[in-house]
């Protein structure tokens, strides 16, 4: 995955390639519903027979005696077109198919109606409810594979009277022998922009949910796959080439990556040819935190990383460092001399710093214009006046809030996060990314699973801790502070803001997946060597 699309932006590219002839929508149709049966065995190869284009099975015994069993529930659009192409082909391997019908066959687009009708001359239709769907159970063997063919990208509201059929299927999700739920495009009742379920006000998302265990989308990964719940209904992701060319536009979200060139380091350099970070501390007893992201910055590879400490925490400081520098910053007056070393070219304010020492430390150290990420007490202590920050913020500054923070400083964007989405395209952590660097001026990436990195001029990125980047060990105290800490040395090392974020969040996953579970905050920095190597550096 090299970009996420939206909705619209996924239908602009399957017009353009209809309006040039290089596809018909028909032949887009029919490649889709082959990429999901090719999912299905390469996810499940025991679900392969002799008759499955070649995929074997892992024994013999993996491969039941009794026919392979499908349900296919398909909707009232395109997506529901696929599901009848998935349906021909699956009947073609000796499988027997049961297939339901949400809507009016009459009304269904022109390409969905002829694979409508093709399925017609083998199998029957029938008309989708829950009293239907619940006799299927009741009366017929449990399927190997149900197929969600409900609802796709283009989805805008949530469809309330189906809860019966989402109630069995997740009822079957509960039990031994369950059948594997497989979506197409995306399961049904998400939101394709925003990874959230489209329902009314007041219920839970179980009320109307479909979680797949397989889903199969085509030509690039969607906004939804990854954000909010995307993950959670998504189950393993399969992106499935169906000849739509490149997928290069302005305003397309980029997965957050780093190019290991940047990262190296050229035989003959010196040290203040890597940047000079300082990281600004708290008083006495408040010290882990920046000597935690001055770890970071170090290791990731500022020539020079030096902690700016008051007085009262200097002899605890100098205990705990070795390859750090320690100078002494009481107060504004104190980083406006250390900042009189021009060497000086990133600075990283928050971890540990404390409220009243970061209001009266971050104006100072912004008035310099050095390159500057702000994080934790750096955010937070402009809470009750959040444009009194953003008045002093320049485009060399990244942000690092939580979802706690990023609500104290963008209480009103925050607010649309939370109100129940029931229309689509739905408020996104991407939208709400990109009007907060627009609104502070500077590049804020938006923690989380679903980490969002966007700048003011609107460009956006995406880290996702998810599916084979899972990294659940960094739910531990500290390693946002190492995050910030990466950032700035980064930074110090004369990557952009943008990029310096991208980079750092991929290094921080990659890092906790080097080390794995038992993880601690202490243990990210000294993971990067082992990451730097499998780069290649």
């Amino acid at each position: 995955m090299t970009e996420f699309l939206t909705a619209s932006q996924l239908r602009a590219v399957e017009s353009a390639a209809i309006s040039s002839g290089a596809v018909t929508g028909l032949e887009l149709m029919e490649r889709a519903g082959q990429g999901v049966v090719e999912a299905i065995f390469e996810t499940w190869p025991e679900m392969a027979g002799q008759n499955a284009g070649g995929a074997a099975p892992r024994t013999p015994r993996d491969i039941s005696s009794k026919r392979k069993r499908a349900v296919v529930l398909c909707g009232p659009g395109n997506n529901g077109g696929d599901g009848f192409v998935v349906a021909r082909l699956l009947t073609g391997l000796d499988w027997d198919v049961q297939v339901f019908l949400l809507g009016d066959a009459g009304k269904l687009p022109p390409d969905a109606r002829r694979n409508h009708d093709r399925w017609c001359g083998m199998g029957a239709v029938t008309p989708l409810s829950a009293r239907a769907f619940n006799a299927c159970a009741q009366d017929n063997p449990k399927p190997t594979v149900v197929v969600d063919a409900l609802f796709g990208t283009g989805l805008t509201r949530g469809f309330e009277d189906l809860s019966g059929v989402r109630r069995m299927l997740c009822d079957w999700h509960a039990e031994a022998g369950a059948p594997q739920v497989v979506s197409v495009d995306i399961a049904s009742g998400l939101c394709a922009d925003s990874g959230r379920y489209l329902g009314r006000a007041g219920q839970e998302p179980s009320d109307y949910m479909i979680a797949a265990n397989l889903t199969v989308s085509f030509h690039r990964a969607k906004l939804g796959h990854v954000l909010a719940d995307g993950p959670a209904a998504s189950g393993h992701l399969v992106i499935k080439d169906i000849g739509l060319g490149p997928a290069e536009a302005d305003g397309y979200v980029r997965l957050a990556r780093v190019a290991p060139g940047r990262l190296a380091k050229g035989a003959g350099g010196h040290k203040y040819g890597h940047g000079h970070a300082v990281i600004l501390s708290g008083g006495a007893g408040r010290t882990g935190a920046a000597r935690l992201a001055a770890r970071g910055a170090l290791r990731v590879g500022a020539g020079l990383v030096t902690l700016g400490v008051p007085p009262a925490a200097q002899m605890e400081v100098a205990n705990g460092i070795t390859a750090l520098m320690m100078t002494r910053v009481e107060d504004g007056p104190g980083v406006a001399r250390v900042l009189e070393d021009g060497r000086i070219n990133a600075l990283c304010l928050g971890p540990g710093l404390g409220l009243g020492r970061a209001g009266d430390l971050v104006p100072v150290a912004l008035a310099a214009r050095r390159a500057c990420v702000l994080d934790a007490d750096g955010l937070s202590a402009f809470a009750a006046e959040p444009q009194a920050l953003f008045s002093k913020l320049h485009r060399d500054c990244v942000l690092t809030p939580h979802g706690g923070e990023f609500a104290r400083l963008f209480p009103d964007i925050a607010a649309r996060l939370t109100v129940p989405a029931t229309r689509g395209p739905a408020f996104s952590k991407v939208d709400a990314t990109r009007e907060a660097a627009a609104r502070a001026g500077c590049v804020v990436l938006f923690k989380g699973a679903d980490t969002v990195i966007a700048a003011p001029d609107g460009a956006a990125a995406i880290h996702a801790a998810s599916q084979d980047r899972a990294a659940p060990w960094l739910a531990t105290a500290g390693s946002g502070d190492v995050l910030a800490g990466m950032i700035a040395g980064l930074m110090a090392r004369g990557l952009p803001a943008f990029e310096a974020a991208q980079a750092g969040a991929w290094l921080h996953v990659e890092c906790a997946r080097t080390f794995g579970p038992g993880l601690i905050a202490e243990d990210l920095p000294d993971m990067l060597p082992a990451v730097f190597r499998a780069m290649g550096l």
